[in-house]
């Protein structure tokens, strides 16, 4: 179903806004940009080195377990507040139920080919993953641009502050444990600006400090591991 505009609120032309949905985006770029490389690291990975292969295995998972709970929040939260309160949105939010079953496909055969990857150490599997990586990003190249050219401004002119920051609290509560750090690397690095303007607008300055300190070089370190330097 090709993509047609819809004006900002779905109803109105000059709706106001009541929250700032400019998070889609951000997490939108955390996908684009970790899935996108993810088949180069997959591919780089030798077969038999096992840290680097548990290491980008555990990275895919994190991506996975983010992006399943973007996608489930969204399908919990938003698309029938969306059809109820902007009834000209109704076609678009058809068309993202769409696109959230296609790429349901692509995730779980991502998430069913890791394991055999990781427990082989890269000597098996990697063509299944590498196939899944493809129609993940497949997937996100045409969804992630519908979704905020038709429905993030709607979002901005029919949910409250709360409905929107639930969102976020949503994604952050699906980081698997011991991932913080990298997460939020993946977060910042994913940004135009390296990521200065999305802590300073979501982070305290105390985070801020122990990120500089204690994240920042956790981060590094796997980024390292993953790219094998």
């Amino acid at each position: 179903m090709p993509a047609t505009a819809l004006q900002p609120s779905g109803d109105q032309p000059s709706a106001p806004k009541t929250c700032d949905a400019s998070g889609m985006a951000e997490i939108h770029r955390l996908f684009t940009a970790g899935f996108a490389e993810a088949p180069r690291l997959v591919a780089g990975a030798p077969a038999g080195d096992t840290v680097r292969v548990d290491a980008l295995a555990t990275h895919l998972d994190m991506l996975s377990a983010s992006l399943h709970a973007h996608h489930e929040g969204e399908d919990a939260r938003l698309w029938d507040r969306l059809a109820e309160r902007a009834p000209a949105c109704a076609a678009h939010v058809e068309r993202m139920k769409m696109h959230h079953a296609q790429m349901l496909v692509h995730l779980v055969a991502l998430d069913d080919a890791v394991p055999g990857w990781r427990a082989s150490a890269g000597r098996s599997g990697a063509d299944a993953v590498l196939a899944a990586l493809d129609g993940v990003n497949a997937a996100l190249a045409e969804h992630l641009p519908d979704e905020e050219a038709n429905i993030v401004p709607v979002m901005e002119t029919v949910l409250s502050v709360d409905e929107a920051e639930w969102f976020g609290e949503h994604g952050r509560k699906a980081t698997p444990k011991g991932q913080t750090w990298n997460m939020l690397g993946a977060i910042l690095a994913a940004q135009p600006d390296g990521g200065d303007a999305w802590m300073r607008k979501n982070l305290p300055a105390p985070v801020r400090l122990i990120w500089k300190w204690i994240g920042k070089p956790k981060y590094r370190k796997n980024r390292a591991v993953l790219e094998g330097r």
